[in-house]
């Protein structure tokens, strides 16, 4: 499949630069045409025999500007306070030295997507929290015209039941909803579980190849409780369905088939997963995926495409935007059943 076919064009204005004041859902049941739904009517959707999971990463302030205005999203650690990252590296030389905020020094060891640095001490959660940016996508710097983030991000981008420190960005989809909602569909006999899956290299990188299977997905930390586990178990046992927020909770979920974590004394499971979904995929576990509009051509969109079709996807993406709908990690929700 080419990456291509995963071409949309949308308007500038319809990328949202801050939360909505109030849920807008495209629903779109299989085989039928998308409609509109407000908070209420999507909790409604849900059944009390369904489980919904939940991400429960939080996010770190991993992007760090230097005194003359680098940008360097710190992504993953390695050994020896060695990192990958990602910033512009065109006019750097491997050897060079970059001067980071707190007196700590970065030596360019790698270039390519990603960079990998080596530092000259060790950066843990604090030195972010001190010296750290939300890293929002370039589409939201764009479009407000601002590089750093505002001190608002550092409610909007976290969700609400954030708890396991580790991941680079917010997983998107969440940001729509409380701990009030999930109170309001426990009341009802539906589940809720958490898994923890931190975004990183394998949700951040673009597609730069022709063609989808010569992209190289990296992988992203995942670990789902037992509890969650036995939850799923269950509910596909009765009859119900398993509705993953997000693509984060979806790539883990669905690494479930492979061989890609070790299991937990408790009855959890830990691991990787560079899984990487696109049309053809056969899904496994996931009845009904909720998760914000997706930018063309990216990873992300064709997981959404292989869960609806190719041609169900941009089909409803039109319709979205010619509804003004509100695009990509402060935008609206999308909610997609398993034809």
């Amino acid at each position: 499949m080419k990456t291509s076919d995963l071409n949309f064009h949308y308007p500038e204005n319809l990328v949202a630069t801050q939360p909505g004041p109030s849920l807008r859902v495209m629903f779109c049941e299989a085989r039928a045409f998308p409609v509109e739904l407000n908070r209420q009517g999507l909790l409604n959707q849900v059944s009390s025999n369904d489980v919904v999971i939940i991400n429960n990463t939080k996010v770190v302030k991993k992007r760090i500007f230097t005194k003359n205005g680098l940008e360097v999203l710190f992504l993953d650690s390695l050994r020896d306070n060695a990192w990958l990252v990602l910033m512009p590296s065109k006019k750097l030389k491997i050897g060079d030295s970059i001067d980071l905020p707190g007196g700590v020094q970065a030596t360019l060891l790698e270039k390519g997507l990603p960079q990998k640095l080596q530092l000259n001490q060790v950066l843990d959660f604090s030195y972010f929290e001190k010296y750290g940016h939300m890293a929002l996508p370039p589409y939201i710097q764009k479009s407000r015209g601002e590089r750093a983030s505002r001190s608002e991000d550092e409610a909007w981008y976290q969700t609400r039941w954030a708890e396991r420190e580790g991941s680079s960005a917010a997983p998107t989809a969440s940001l729509h909803f409380s701990n009030e909602d999930w109170s309001t569909l426990k009341g009802r006999g539906v589940t809720v579980c958490p898994l923890t899956l931190h975004v990183g290299l394998g949700t951040f990188l673009p597609v730069h190849a022709e063609t989808l299977t010569d992209h190289k997905m990296h992988s992203e930390f995942v670990e789902i409780p037992g509890e969650t586990l036995a939850a799923i178990e269950k509910t596909k046992s009765s009859g119900g369905r398993v509705w993953a927020l997000g693509t984060t909770v979806t790539r883990a979920l669905e690494s479930l088939s492979g061989d890609w974590f070790e299991k937990l004394p408790e009855g959890g499971l830990r691991g990787e997963t560079d899984i990487f979904i696109y049309p053809g995929f056969e899904f496994q576990v996931v009845d009904v995926l909720m998760t914000n509009f997706h930018q063309p051509q990216s990873t992300l969109l064709a997981l959404v495409s292989a869960f609806a079709g190719l041609e169900t996807t941009l089909h409803n993406y039109r319709w979205a935007i010619d509804k003004d709908f509100r695009l990509f990690s402060y935008g609206d929700l999308s909610v997609w059943t398993r034809p």
